[in-house]
């Protein structure tokens, strides 16, 4: 809603902090609250059997890494989200900021260049009129000033399309917003699905918690409220397309509802679900490392690598830019390891 709402006028700096500090919580999420616990559950003294002949919580996680990279490959390959590359319902207000800085810092050096002809800018109107009248007073031709719409090249180079460099560099830019929008659905639907998966098995373990209930359920409700920051930012800054304008607000009440029903679930199957028996510690191991490999490759690849190496927004933005997102990406990433000291 504050990103869609114009009258509750949030600053794109909030966005832009609640953003990448959602990245970090995503991030240290999938290491301190979902690995450990796996690695802690099925590595547990009661289980026996092929379960503790290998390393499994990291096997498995391995194996769901590479299989989350096999479907984000499979959409790339036959354009599952590029179709809808244009006609978007919402700007990324994190951008703005970036967008505005860019801008300020342009007009700043604009304003303090040097007043000299060199300096300035020329119209290219008035640079043909310039050639042209210089070929006239030394006897030449003037059809042979050159046009706006020239093409470096030769004239039987079939290469260029029309409209020269320029259409070229549209053409660009359109190709590079339609991969960043294919990388940012399956990223947000990855995310999703982690995330939802993980939330779960928080209510199932809440529900059969015992006598631990109390502390554990004070630290998950800070760390689910951690965890939704850090989806519902994506949610909010992603560019969804006009026709599927109500999927982010379907996404984010299925978060929100997801963690309840399944403590209902719990409690309605306490009596059968012990905590510590080989059954549970197993499935929880085997999810919870599942989970948590679903998170490391969309954290480490999608939010990482994307966001701060191939998001030509942030290219393009200022080194003091760039800290301070990997800054909040920092403080989320810290504060979801600190509370894996408790849950």
């Amino acid at each position: 809603m504050a990103a869609r709402s114009k009258k509750m006028r949030v600053p794109p700096l909030a966005f832009f902090i609640t953003k990448y500090f959602g990245s970090g919580v995503i991030i240290a999420t999938a290491f301190i609250h979902l690995l450990a616990p796996a690695n802690e559950a099925l590595t547990n003294p009661c289980l026996t059997g092929p379960i503790t002949d290998y390393s499994w919580p990291e096997g498995i996680a391995l194996m769901t890494v590479f299989t989350m990279f096999f479907i984000e490959l499979m959409a790339a390959r036959f354009d599952v989200f590029g179709e809808q590359g244009h006609d978007l319902e919402a700007s990324d207000p994190s951008k703005d900021l970036i967008r505005s800085s860019e801008m300020a810092k342009v007009k700043m050096a604009a304003k303090n260049a040097p007043s000299h002809p060199l300096n300035q800018a020329v119209n290219v109107d008035d640079a043909n009129t310039l050639v042209a009248s210089s070929d006239e007073g030394s006897g030449e031709s003037p059809s042979k000033a050159p046009t706006r719409s020239s093409i470096p090249g030769r004239e039987d180079d079939f290469s260029y399309p029309p409209g020269g460099e320029d259409h070229l560099g549209h053409q660009r830019d359109h190709d590079l917003d339609d991969d960043h929008f294919a990388a940012q659905m399956t990223a947000i639907f990855i995310l999703e699905f982690g995330v939802i998966f993980h939330s779960i098995f928080i209510g199932l373990t809440l529900a059969v918690a015992g006598d631990n209930f109390n502390i554990l359920y004070i630290v998950l409700v800070f760390h689910q409220t951690f965890e939704g920051l850090g989806l519902g930012s994506r949610l909010a800054t992603t560019q969804w397309p006009r026709k599927k304008s109500w999927l982010p607000w379907v996404l984010g009440g299925a978060y929100g509802i997801t963690t309840p029903i399944a403590i209902a679930i719990g409690l309605g199957v306490s009596a059968t679900f012990a905590p510590n028996s080989p059954k549970t510690l197993i499935i929880n191991g085997v999810f919870d490392s599942i989970s948590a490999g679903i998170l490391i490759y969309t954290g480490l690849v999608e939010l990482m690598a994307h966001e701060f190496m191939f998001n030509p927004e942030m290219r393009k933005s200022s080194i003091k830019m760039m800290l301070f997102a990997y800054l909040c990406m920092c403080v989320g990433a810290g504060l979801m390891a600190l509370l894996g000291k408790w849950a």
